[in-house]
């Protein structure tokens, strides 16, 4: 599972000549840090319902970084209707997640006078980013 690597490791995978993991991990991780930030942002505005928002998205953005590397080694394996079904999901639930988080940020960053502020500015634009992506790669996969 991508979760149980180190930073490292998992940038070293990214280099391999294999098919996983790739780009939607990548676009989930990146997610994923836009929501780690978004909890930090939050947590200096003392605003508890975006921390805990923002820690559910890390949790799922994880888990679909590793639900993109297995929908993608299926289709590789059985290129069928369900398979490519499957990885067309799995980015457009990436996109969604990230869409989700860049809004949160925005809204963290409505209420911080610090220095802060600028990891809420940086977990939007992550965020934004991440979604576009995501969006592009269920295009790519349709």
């Amino acid at each position: 599972m991508l979760n149980e690597l180190q930073v490292g490791e998992f940038l070293a995978a990214l280099g391999e000549r294999t098919p996983t993991p790739a780009s939607g991990a990548a676009t989930a991780l990146t997610g994923a840090l836009a929501a780690g930030l978004t909890e930090l942002a939050a947590r200096f505005a003392g605003d508890e319902d975006a921390v805990v928002r923002a820690k559910a998205a890390v949790t799922r953005l994880v888990e679909l970084a590793d639900e993109d590397a297995a929908a993608y080694s299926a289709f590789m394996a059985d290129r069928n209707e369900a398979t490519r079904a499957r990885i067309i999901a799995v980015p457009e639930e990436i996109a969604a997640q990230a869409d989700a988080i860049g809004e949160l940020a925005e809204r963290v960053r409505s209420q911080l006078q610090s220095s802060v502020a600028g990891d809420a500015e940086a977990a939007a634009e992550l965020a934004r980013t991440a979604a576009r992506v995501a969006r592009r790669l269920a295009e790519l996969n349709a």
